[in-house]
């Protein structure tokens, strides 16, 4: 139980720090939308007759087969590869949530600059990116220099609450309204736009996961898992029973086919206890470049001499602030594993990309390719229809009416 309570305590004091950042003096701020399949589409997924979802059933490697199903007790990317282990290739997947503004963006610029993975391609990360206080402009920066852009809700909600009890259709037009925004305002083309990330890392049962296949994502990585952590979980489809611990209920019981899950595998702090995200750690280490560095290490190489599951750098921006050599000892340890034969950094769906198809030693034949999306920035002064405020934001091209919110994502005048 106290394992469970510290995960719980962990999560609240994370959720402290967003609500902190996500005032307007604040660095950070959280939402985001998920993506439709049709790049030119711009509404939310088309009302259908809703249907009832069947039970999942027990999953076995017979039934479920790659590229398309992966049962979710799979602890290697294929069974032949037992023994092997270290010729599996360590995917770091490392996740910022919230909003995107000056401050933090150079940040992200002194993390990756000049790093590259031993393919030769730049080491490359996954933004899930809030509408609140977002600078677009720069948000097509990131997403030119190749790094993913996913989602993370619009309105961020009201608490938990409002995620653990949200239907199908409300996490719907949360997440479909920020596709919109994502490709008016920052140019991002919508197949680009794979994954998404509840706020709070509250899930809703079937639904947050029905709504990712009804608007065309991949996947969701909102689900901590504690218990499978050594070995470490692998990413996994739910078109069968999904055997993730389930801490924050309510957690999926339902078949939806072709859904990934790419479970967040907990950390662990220097007490013991687990954390989802870095900066849930209820005992970090000591504030000191290397305490940090060897905690960091510590908890990598528990996946690195392990199974080679990938290991998951999921914080806030807002982190780096809480202590003097909180950035420094994050970016050495980028710079660490840049120094691995075979370690690569990428983003989420990059990594489901191998996942799919896997092999051993050097994961892909070539780099992605970069999108170059033109953003001609300009800087909008529009007001909040629902609270009289004036926003700022900074958008490619041309600035909304009004301030862009849930139900007029692209702040056209009503």
């Amino acid at each position: 139980m106290k394992f469970t309570t510290l995960l719980v305590l962990g999560l609240l004091l994370a959720t402290a720090l967003l609500c902190e950042a996500q005032k307007p003096g604040g660095k950070t701020k959280s939402k985001s939308k998920s993506k439709l399949k049709n790049k030119t589409k711009t509404t939310v997924a088309p009302q259908v007759e809703k249907q009832e979802l069947q039970k999942a059933e027990p999953c076995s490697a017979d039934k479920c087969k790659l590229p398309d199903c992966r049962c979710s007790d799979a602890m290697l990317p294929k069974p032949k590869f037992k023994g092997k282990e270290q010729e599996i290739p360590q995917f770091v997947t490392i996740t910022f949530d919230d909003a995107v503004n000056a401050v933090n963006y150079a940040q992200y610029e002194l993390l990756f600059n000049d790093l590259v993975n031993p393919d030769g391609c730049a080491a490359t990360g996954t933004f899930f990116v809030s509408h609140e206080y977002t600078d677009y402009v720069r948000v097509n920066a990131l997403y030119n220099a190749g790094h993913e852009i996913a989602l993370h809700s619009v309105t961020h909600g009201d608490g938990t609450d409002y995620w653990r009890d949200a239907d199908v259709e409300t996490i719907e037009r949360e997440f479909g309204a920020q596709v919109q925004m994502l490709q008016t305002f920052a140019k991002i083309d919508a197949q680009r736009l794979q994954g998404m990330r509840l706020p709070f890392l509250q899930i809703s049962g079937n639904n947050n996961y029905e709504a990712v296949k009804n608007l065309g994502l991949t996947y969701d990585s909102s689900w901590p898992t504690q218990q499978h952590k050594n070995p470490a979980m692998w990413p996994y489809t739910l078109d069968y029973m999904s055997i993730q611990d389930c801490q924050i209920g309510p957690c999926p019981d339902a078949s939806l086919p072709g859904v990934w899950v790419n479970p967040m595998v907990t950390w662990n702090d220097t007490e013991g206890y687990s954390c989802a995200m870095i900066d849930a750690c209820v005992y970090p280490p000591a504030d000191e470049i290397d305490a940090l560095f060897e905690w960091m290490l510590e908890n990598f190489n528990r996946h690195y001499k392990g199974n080679r599951a990938p290991f998951g750098m999921y914080l806030h921006a807002a982190w780096f602030a809480r202590g003097r050599n909180y950035f420094a000892a994050f970016k050495k340890f980028m710079q660490h594993l840049a120094t691995y034969p075979d370690v690569y950094m990428t983003g989420i769906s990059r990594m489901l990309e191998y996942v799919k198809k896997p092999v051993l030693g050097q994961p892909f034949k070539s780099c992605e390719t970069k999108p170059n999306a033109t953003c001609q920035p300009v800087h909008c002064n529009v007001q909040k229809m629902s609270t009289g405020e004036t926003r700022y934001m900074s958008v490619c091209d041309k600035c909304p009416i009004v301030y862009p919110w849930l139900n007029n994502p692209l702040g056209q005048n009503m």
